[in-house]
């Protein structure tokens, strides 16, 4: 006799989706958007959109790393680009209303 599944595996195969977790304590943008520019800083292509499109420099980015107008900035670029705002939403294990809310907050 099988164990009680929550699904009968003989007659169906059920995905089951993980629920996302907040691994960012509620109101820490801050770290949810270096978070992020890390992620995006992994891909050289979506790095140089990222410098392209911001205005932002390499120098601007080690100089003011934690301001939150560049961090602003960074969630901004992501928020302009539903596709980025997505994938990095789930590289970071949160929901991509998180990321703007993040903006949002840093943005004030």
């Amino acid at each position: 006799m099988l164990p009680h599944l929550p699904y009968d595996p003989r007659r169906t195969l059920t995905i089951i989706r993980e629920t996302r977790t907040n691994d960012h304590a509620p109101g820490d943008a801050d770290s949810l958007a270096l978070a992020a520019l890390g992620w995006v800083l992994q891909d050289d292509d979506r790095a140089q959109r990222l410098l392209s499109l911001t205005g932002l420099t390499p120098e601007i980015l080690r100089e003011r790393l934690t301001d939150r107008s560049v961090l602003a900035a960074v969630l901004d670029f992501l928020a302009n680009h539903e596709p980025d705002l997505v994938l990095a939403a789930d590289a970071l294990n949160v929901a991509p209303d998180m990321l703007i809310e993040a903006h949002r907050s840093l943005s004030q």
